[in-house]
């Protein structure tokens, strides 16, 4: 048997103060492919409707994660540092000074959204700071996505 030398739960022994520490991207993309991977914990959750739905998930450990359905020929900015399509097809649209891009989202594949620190709240519709960063539905179908 190997000893705990983490020693969590308790205090630190020598006196300092313990500071917590934001999850890495590493652990909020290791959250969302684990979710993805149980869509009975959130595919009750999903609603339809004219304009995208945001639903705050569960959060563990200081991670929070939202589900939302994205229309047929809806646009919307996101803010978010990872994300993965479940259903359907969306297109990643980024503006920046230097121009525009666009890529298809693969379902079933953790982005993780670089280009700095997201700004403003934690669920979609703030701007990124690299710029502005925005979901579209180009499919004839309904689109889901898991982000923190």
């Amino acid at each position: 048997m190997v000893p705990d030398l983490t020693m969590r739960g308790q205090e630190d022994p020598h006196g300092r103060t313990i500071i917590a520490r934001p999850p890495t991207v590493g652990q909020l993309a290791a959250r969302v492919n684990d979710l993805a991977a149980r869509p009975e914990t959130w595919w009750p959750l999903a609603t339809f409707g004219a304009a995208p739905v945001t639903v705050p998930l569960e959060e563990a450990e200081g991670i929070r994660v939202w589900l939302t359905t994205w229309p047929p020929g809806r646009r919307d900015e996101v803010n978010c540092q990872v994300s993965t399509l479940v259903a359907g097809e969306l297109g990643e649209v980024v503006i920046t000074p230097d121009g525009v891009s666009e890529r298809p989202l693969r379902a079933n594949r953790v982005r993780v959204h670089g280009g700095g620190a997201p700004t403003g709240g934690a669920h979609p519709g703030g701007a990124h700071a690299s710029g502005a960063r925005a979901f579209t539905n180009p499919g004839p179908a309904y689109a889901i996505t898991l982000h923190s």
